[in-house]
């Protein structure tokens, strides 16, 4: 088991205010403390992502969108899968996990050990309400996104590093989610690395 957790900090900007997201992957060492509901979790990686934002009530709704590609997933690996929250699985919904700055959290695992590449595209997003309220379209603008996974040779688990995503990686999932959820609007991101690069923070 690779030990050693991997960590990043990432900042964004919406609607004039600047917010910022810890994320932490560190392997799995207690899995009752963290709900699972197998031993075999043990290894495996759990990873947090914290938001701090300023602002309050419905301007600090957010959601997180997560795609994953595994090497045992319906295309053997070579293309990424939107990875929505079991319990909600039949939900037309993109948001893995939605509110008040949510924390994303999840911890992967598999009860049969065999080899794996499992890697997740994770981004935190908003849906703009006055939109809804004005009867528009369901809009996801992303924010900030990062990669994290894991390789499991059969006998031991080695995290991955978390990275920055930038807007190509967001470009290369809106096929499968403008076909997977229909009632959805998906922005398109601005060139370059997500996050905040726009001095307001104003730029979507």
């Amino acid at each position: 088991m690779n030990a050693r957790a991997r960590e990043l900090d990432a900042l964004f900007g919406w609607r004039g205010e600047t917010g910022s997201v810890h994320i932490e992957c560190s392997p799995n060492a207690d899995p009752d403390f963290w709900g699972c509901w197998s031993s075999v979790a043990e290894g495996f990686p759990v990873c947090t992502a914290v938001v701090e934002y300023p602002a309050l009530g419905y301007r600090s709704m957010f959601g997180w969108v997560q795609l994953v590609r595994s090497s045992d997933n319906g295309s053997a690996g070579e293309h990424f899968e939107p990875d929505p929250f079991a319990l909600f699985g039949d939900a037309p919904s993109p948001y893995c996990w939605y509110g008040q700055r949510p924390v994303l959290f999840d911890a992967p695992s598999r009860t049969v050990r065999r080899p794996l590449e499992w890697v997740a595209h994770s981004f935190l997003a908003v849906t703009p309400l006055e939109e809804i309220a004005a009867w528009k379209p369901r809009r996801v603008v992303p924010l900030v996104g990062f990669s994290w996974g894991f390789s499991d040779s059969g006998s031991s688990v080695e995290l991955h590093e978390t990275a920055l995503l930038s807007s190509n990686e967001w470009q290369s999932h809106l096929d499968v989610l403008r076909g997977t959820y229909l009632a959805w609007v998906f922005s398109e991101a601005k060139e370059g690395k997500l996050g905040f690069s726009d001095p307001n923070g104003m730029g979507q």
